[in-house]
């Protein structure tokens, strides 16, 4: 199968040699990377074109946008996609540039896409550095074993957004990325809905030299209550939503901060009737099973 690899990048200077280094040392050889660079106002483009990359490197400089969360990196992902001629690719990845991969990942990810036909999304685990990250380390996964730890922000078997890949028939079915918050659980939903199975191979992981949305950690509550606007809630599952979080986090404020802020919301909306009905039904179907098993 050959893979198509689309990083957008953002001020990525001190990430992006790693991930682009890991990815030139694949051991599995059939694939494009397209380095979209956002308009990054750092040295992030320096860093790229200093790299020479191979000719199956590809680099695209774009002017500074404005920032929106979750909507900026897919609109940023889909001017890589728009300069690629897809009919010569099986398999579509979304990678972030602070990402480095084992020299294996690629290979592993083929290996389940060409055993089950049906699977329509595939990824290893993400995992964060317990201390300080070491440069001269980077790309030694063996020996750092127990320096790294499961970035635990959702479920094992979730396929997460910094290491997205695709089959095309899957992507295509789900009507692409949704330039908004929530894209990376939206996806996956889909894929469920238009009968596709995702699998997360969960002895693969990769370094992510960054947490997750860590420039939003402080407005966590706020996101989350515009996310549940988004995937289409009505408001008894917002408000249900909102308690499991605020329980989980084991604060009463962020509930009422969640559901204020999904109360307000009134943009447009992405996902179509049926696709609002049938996530619906499987937040509901997806609680009432847990639910039973206590």
């Amino acid at each position: 199968m050959k893979f198509l690899v689309i990083i957008p990048a953002y001020n990525e200077e001190k990430n992006i040699f790693f991930c682009l280094e890991s990815l030139k040392n694949q051991s599995f050889k059939d694939f494009v990377v397209v380095v979209v660079n956002d308009g990054s106002s750092d040295k992030t483009a320096n860093v790229v074109e200093e790299m020479h990359l191979p000719k199956n490197f590809k680099v695209k400089n774009l002017p500074a946008s404005t920032h929106e969360p979750g909507a900026k990196v897919v609109r940023t992902f889909y001017k890589g996609l728009e300069s690629i001629d897809l009919q010569y690719f099986d398999i579509i990845c979304k990678f972030d540039a602070d990402i480095i991969f084992p020299p294996d990942y690629l290979m592993r990810l083929n290996e389940i896409y060409i055993q089950n036909p049906k699977v329509g999304m595939v990824s290893g685990i993400v995992k964060i550095k317990k201390s300080v990250f070491e440069h001269r380390l980077a790309f030694d996964f063996k020996d750092e074993k127990k320096q790294w730890q499961y970035e635990n922000l959702s479920s094992k078997d979730h396929v997460r957004g910094p290491i997205k890949s695709y089959r095309k028939e899957c992507f295509q079915a789900i009507g692409g990325l949704r330039p908004m918050l929530g894209w990376d659980n939206i996806d996956v939903m889909l894929a469920k809905m238009h009968d596709w199975g995702t699998v997360t191979i969960k002895d693969l992981w990769v370094k992510h030299l960054r947490p997750t949305a860590y420039k939003y950690k402080n407005q966590k509550a706020e996101k989350l209550g515009e996310y549940f606007y988004n995937i289409g809630l009505d408001f008894p599952l917002a408000a249900i939503s909102s308690a499991k979080s605020s329980l989980k986090n084991r604060s009463v404020s962020e509930f009422f901060i969640t559901l204020k802020n999904y109360l307000k919301q009134n943009g447009k909306q992405e996902l179509s009737a049926d696709e609002v009905r049938y996530i619906r039904k499987l937040r509901w179907r997806t609680m009432l099973n847990k639910f039973n098993k206590k």
